[in-house]
């Protein structure tokens, strides 16, 4: 707030939207810097509301039937359409372009709506894959704020990939995968398989080539309007490339947006309280650091051949586990078949909260897709990982667990590109056992997660990034 020189005080309100992709990924990172906005704020001078598809909207609140704003008492949720509605993306330049016109429409008559109850928006944020609010903040002259919720290590590779390096990677990724680049800001070179998959794609897929036009077309607006960019990781995980990024771009780091586990999350899979009972008391039952988490996100789908592998190696390693399956993730039905073969040794649930999972005592490793929300959540907790990387991030983020980072491995799979059991049960001995590279890789995710909750913590380096970062915008906040 500003003194006008009469005594009083001058209201500097800022409303954020928060458009959100409906994938899992986004939704939670959303929600938690769309708290810690509000909580910033004097004397409610900071309002969110996170901005939801249509489908997603109407998954995670149903008695709205998709259509009516909700709240949870301190931020707001409204639905938008993306002209597709059942959240998938658009698979052709046909869908693309109406799905454009049809998001701008939606979110302009969702600003309007909003203006025209006493609330207009101030700043609009983006989560990387949302291309007709460029033309909303265009349009309606409302600067936009993106939130990266990736790695930066990821930034830098799109960025430097699209301002001069595109061409060296894109003639390596086909004939040599396993050349080395060397980029900017990284500490070492990093090989060619190990970058981003859409970057490193050889397939002409569609779906790359509309990703990649997406994240070209956001980081050209980010260049010529010199947008923010809220990145979510913190200063102590990426410090060279953070520096690096921050020399080319107006970076604020405020991360990691994990929350607490007991802190209420919005779940696209829903589990009740007696499930949660019922994986938490086998928990408590289990001896320290004694049990294998595994769980491959919200998106990735196996096949029968993969999961009989998982299963199998999961047995052979001897040690408890929790396996977390859902049955949209199973390629064909084979819950029964999961269900017998785990008799006394371990847990299946179809899905959990995972951040409480990760913080129990009883947990010693994660076997995980490297998605970034499960990998900071397990830095947060100090659990090693072990990476079984699929697609976008995930192969980045399995590098940087094995190779900068120290706090875990990533498997080898096949020729067939199948993580075997024998693999699995090989990781998991790694990670477990007593030797040399396990007790230094304890010492590495104790360490990392001692640098994650002083960067979290209330006053911490996260906090104090977002206050700059509303200073900067000439926000009312807490100083």
């Amino acid at each position: 707030m500003a003194d006008d020189g009469s005594g009083s005080r001058e209201r500097h309100d800022h409303h954020f939207l928060i458009v959100v992709y409906g994938i899992q990924s986004h939704i939670n990172p959303s929600r938690a810097l769309a708290h810690r906005l509000t909580r910033l704020g004097v004397d409610d001078s900071i309002r969110a509301t996170l901005c939801l598809s249509v489908s997603t909207h109407r998954r995670m609140f149903p008695s709205s039937n998709g259509a009516d704003e909700t709240t949870d008492g301190v931020i707001s949720y409204t639905p938008y359409s993306d002209g597709l509605d059942n959240n998938s993306l658009p698979k052709t330049d046909e869908e693309r372009a109406r799905g454009r016109r049809v998001g701008f429409e939606s979110l302009s008559s969702v600003i309007g709506s909003l203006a025209a109850r006493g609330l207009p928006v101030t700043r609009v944020i983006c989560t990387m894959v949302v291309p007709s609010l460029l033309d909303v903040a265009l349009e309606h002259g409302i600067p936009l704020v993106v939130y990266w919720i990736q790695p930066a290590h990821v930034l830098a590779a799109y960025y430097h990939y699209f301002h001069g390096y595109g061409d060296l990677i894109a003639s390596h990724a086909a004939t040599d995968p396993a050349h080395e680049v060397s980029l900017p800001g990284l500490t070492r070179p990093i090989r060619v398989r190990d970058l981003p998959s859409f970057l490193a794609d050889t397939t002409g897929s569609e779906l790359t080539r509309i990703l990649n036009d997406t994240i070209r077309e956001l980081l050209e607006y980010v260049d010529r309007q010199r947008c923010k960019i809220l990145v979510n990781t913190f200063d102590g995980l990426e410090p060279a490339v953070l520096a690096e990024m921050k020399r080319r771009l107006d970076v604020f780091v405020v991360g990691p947006m994990v929350g607490s586990s007991t802190e209420a999350r919005l779940d696209l899979f829903k589990h009740d309280d007696v499930d949660r009972k019922r994986y938490m008391d086998w928990l408590d039952a289990q001896p320290e650091k004694s049990v294998v988490y595994v769980s491959f996100g919200s998106i990735s789908k196996y096949k029968k051949q993969q999961m009989e592998e998982i299963v199998q190696g999961l047995k052979q390693c001897g040690r408890p586990y929790l396996l977390v399956v859902r049955k949209d993730g199973l390629e064909e039905d084979m819950m029964g078949y999961i269900l017998e073969s785990v008799q006394d040794q371990g847990m299946v649930v179809e899905w959990c909260n995972q951040l409480e999972v990760l913080s129990h005592t009883a947990v010693g490793c994660f076997v995980t897709h490297c998605g970034w929300n499960s990998t900071l959540e397990a830095v947060a907790s100090g659990v090693p990982i072990i990476g079984v990387p699929n697609v976008s991030d995930q192969p980045t983020i399995a590098y940087l667990v094995e190779e900068e980072w120290l706090i875990g491995t990533k498997v080898e799979r096949n020729s067939e590109g199948i993580l075997t059991r024998k693999e699995l049960a090989r990781c998991i001995e790694l990670i477990m056992g007593e030797g040399a590279k396990a007790i230094n890789i304890t010492e590495r995710t104790k360490a990392l997660k001692r640098l994650a909750q002083e960067a979290a913590v209330v006053g911490g380096q996260a906090e104090r990034n977002l206050l700059y970062f509303l200073s900067s915008s000439c926000i009312s906040c807490e100083r």
